[in-house]
């Protein structure tokens, strides 16, 4: 088994943490508040999780999750994750994490912007594009009929290759959208942002604009996130 770490523990970070101990696997998990803020969520999780500095959780981490707002990809430790696989799960809000001239003008990608702060990390964009309710609920073993896929994208064959092992460990097969360059077909505001996960009567609109129920989720195939990604526009071309 592995050892996660984990830069940022809301609720996507809690909740791969969930899943990746259900699966075996240790965690350290980290936030900007620092380690004794995660008392109770170590706790909840038992003898395979502890918490951490941000430096220490990359340290300790075969696999790195990045999960925190944008506007603080710039403090993501690089030192300690050289070598190593990142799962980056960020997503761009304007409203929270201001203006960014390169991705409003659309000529670079979130992940990417990572990746030029990770210079000799092995970035993988991931688990960007569910919410965590359903990527906590929808998780099924190997072989399962209702299981579902996520997208990943990333530059490195071999930090792919990890990432789909991780993530099969955890309950998800993967969707391979090509480079980092491509992330951007599975950003906010795109056909496979979120909305492939929603269970009938539930929507990411009334989610977001209402405050609505996300509901349990439901099974989104290889062949329903395909078509999504195929259906994604640059916002200059909306």
């Amino acid at each position: 088994m592995s050892t996660i770490g984990l830069i940022g523990s809301g609720l996507i970070g809690s909740t791969v943490a969930r899943l990746a101990v259900a699966a075996g696997d240790d965690v350290v998990l980290s936030n900007r508040r620092g380690p004794d803020t995660l008392s109770g969520l170590v706790a909840e999780l038992g003898p395979r999780a502890r918490a951490a500095t941000p430096a220490e959780a990359a340290e300790a981490g075969d696999i790195v999750v990045v999960t925190i707002p944008l506007h603080a990809y710039r403090t993501v430790p690089a030192r300690p994750l050289r070598g190593k696989v990142v799962i980056d799960t960020n997503n761009y809000y304007p409203e929270r994490d201001g203006r960014i001239a390169e991705l409003d003008a659309e000529t670079t990608t979130t992940s990417e912007l990572l990746q030029a702060h990770l210079t000799d990390a092995y970035v993988v964009k991931g688990m960007n594009n569910i919410f965590s309710v359903h990527l906590g609920n929808l998780a099924r073993p190997a072989g399962d009929p209702e299981r579902s896929v996520l997208a990943i994208a990333g530059d490195d064959a071999a930090a792919k290759e990890a990432v789909t092992a991780f993530l099969d460990s955890i309950g998800y097969d993967t969707l391979d959208a090509g480079p980092l360059a491509e992330g951007w077909r599975f950003q906010r505001d795109t056909a496979a942002y979120s909305e492939p996960y929603f269970s009938e009567g539930h929507s990411l609109t009334a989610t977001i604009e209402r405050g609505a129920d996300p509901g349990p989720g439901h099974t989104a195939t290889a062949d329903t996130l395909r078509t999504a990604l195929a259906a994604a526009k640059r916002y200059r071309d909306m």
